[in-house]
């Protein structure tokens, strides 16, 4: 008689998850907690698309003159009976009244002449990237003509083709400043905090004569050294110097107060002790700790360099013609009567403050992020 054999099935169970995650995993987690911190890396990154593709965002050739000072042409989805149609605008002209305060022609809508709008229209011909020909574009007129959504300036060139184009001068300043300054703050930072000693005291009474220049001065003065007549590269580069030499002392400041601490750190005594180099001890042990920092600085100080490049623009002493910048057009709004009689020229400062809270809002989101950890 055969005795009954029962077999056992081993299950394999699962080892369980500890949860490791890496830093950036981390920061990433925290950082989505954080609403306004996502709106402002959703507003950055719609930012730095619109800067990249600016010709194919802009809907009118930002060179092209017609009527100066033509107001914003609206969107209108219904007809002069009220029937709902497809998205429309009508182009503006010149009528035969005067303005009894500036004495120019009134301008307004042509109601006779429809101007039917869509996507991925055609318009004038650019290089996408600056490989591509092409000649289409996001959104505009269907056949092609011009349509001035925020108006047009003195010169009757589109101001919101315009201020694509400046986004590109403007961001493009305030983030190749950012860049040396911290370059050099955080290296100078980090040597000084390093070694301490005299080589610290000295590097320390240099940064605090740098940060006592008063800089808007010391900006009218330098910028004012450069002629007129001077190429518009020269004058940008200088325009990028300067503020890079007047803004590097404060990261400095930052990057070597945590310098200090991290220096007495076991593991950065422990690297010492087995005679590690100095350049290793400071790029691989003491730097990464203080990228975070560095991080969000960064993202802080964008809107200051955005802003600071505005003003100067404002006053003449930023970017020259042909070349294009949120600062550069401000220049339209000096006069008190142009605002008052042309709102839209203030178009500009819209994109200014939403630049500014975008950066903000992403730099408090990450300090809050980077904070814990």
């Amino acid at each position: 008689m055969k005795a009954d054999v029962q077999t056992t099935v081993t299950v394999p169970v699962p080892a369980p998850h500890h949860g490791n995650e890496t830093y950036r995993a981390l920061v990433w987690r925290r950082l989505k907690r954080s609403w306004t911190g996502m709106i402002g890396l959703i507003f950055v990154c719609l930012l730095m698309i619109m800067t990249i593709f600016a010709e194919f965002f802009s809907p009118v050739d930002p060179k092209l003159t017609g009527v100066g000072f033509a107001p914003p042409q609206t969107i209108s989805i219904t007809d002069q009976e009220g029937n709902l149609v497809w998205p429309r605008t009508y182009q503006v002209g010149e009528g035969t009244e005067l303005d009894p305060i500036t004495f120019q022609p009134i301008v307004g809508p042509d109601y006779t002449n429809p101007k039917d709008l869509g996507f991925f229209v055609k318009g004038f011909s650019y290089r996408l990237l600056g490989l591509i020909p092409t000649d289409r574009h996001f959104f505009g007129a269907v056949d092609g003509t011009p349509v001035n959504f925020l108006g047009t300036d003195k010169f009757g060139r589109d101001v919101l083709s315009r201020i694509f184009y400046g986004s590109r001068v403007s961001l493009m300043i305030a983030l190749t400043v950012v860049f040396i300054v911290t370059v050099v703050g955080t290296t100078i930072g980090m040597v000084s905090g390093y070694f301490g000693g005299r080589f610290d005291n000295w590097m320390q009474r240099f940064v605090e004569l740098v940060l006592a220049f008063p800089q808007l001065p010391l900006y009218l003065a330098l910028t004012s050294l450069i002629p007129v007549t001077a190429p518009t590269n020269v004058f940008l580069a200088f325009v990028i110097v300067v503020m890079s030499a007047l803004g590097w002392a404060q990261m400095s400041r930052e990057v070597r107060g945590k310098t200090l601490a991290l220096a007495r750190i076991d593991y950065v005594r422990a690297a010492m002790a087995i005679g590690a180099t100095d350049r290793r001890i400071i790029f691989q042990h003491i730097f990464p700790n203080v990228m975070s920092h560095v991080i969000v600085s960064v993202t802080l100080a964008i809107p200051s360099v955005v802003l600071l490049e505005s003003f100067l623009g404002f006053l003449g002493f930023a970017v020259k013609p042909p070349l294009i910048s949120w600062g550069l057009m401000l220049q339209d709004t000096s006069t008190y009567s142009v605002i008052g009689s042309y709102p839209w020229i203030l178009s500009p400062v819209a994109f200014v403050l939403v630049t500014v809270f975008a950066f903000n809002a992403l730099g408090d989101g990450l300090r809050d992020a980077v904070d814990p950890y």
